[in-house]
């Protein structure tokens, strides 16, 4: 298995970890349920570690995907942006996780200001776990790239340059 590949196959989880954990943690407050809450503090810190081996795979699944035809730097340069940013709001997220699941332990008043500050760097993290996973894609699904045209326009593209050709 290539950096690629693991790339590949770690990358999802710090988006779905943290879409869902902010859903959760969302849930444990509006029911004022400490078990949801502890469960999406785990799931942000587990986001936080896939986050860094994503990380760590990033550069060697860069040096295989600028060799493909259709791959510009432009794109991965992109996505790395987007993954560095990410990253540090992920890392936060777990940190803040990290330190509300000791407060709530140690019974602290302060785990409730950590909890609505982990909620808030949350929303922040799942906007950038949305532009990296779509930059992220974009490099080899052609299909969801801005400029991607519809199969009925590149039929019509196609009718037309065939139709230029008889002239």
């Amino acid at each position: 298995m290539n950096d690629a590949h693991l790339h590949l196959v770690v990358n999802h989880f710090p988006i779905i970890g943290t879409i869902f954990g902010l859903g959760i943690l969302i849930a444990g407050l509006i029911f004022k349920n400490q078990t949801l809450k502890n469960t999406a503090f785990v799931l942000f810190i587990i986001a936080a570690a896939f986050g860094f081996a994503s990380m760590n795979t990033g550069e060697g699944a860069e040096e295989i995907a600028e060799k493909l035809p259709g791959v510009t730097d432009q794109l991965i340069e992109t996505h790395e942006e987007l993954a560095e940013t990410f990253s540090l709001f992920l890392y936060a997220t777990g940190l803040l996780s990290l330190l509300s699941l000791i407060l709530v332990y140690k019974k602290s008043a302060l785990a409730k200001l950590t909890t609505i500050g982990t909620v808030g760097v949350a929303v922040v993290a799942v906007y950038f776990a949305q532009q990296t996973g779509t930059s992220g894609g974009e490099i080899r699904h052609t299909e969801i790239r801005a400029n991607a045209t519809t199969p009925s326009e590149g039929a019509i593209n196609k009718e037309n340059d065939l139709n230029a050709d008889d002239h």
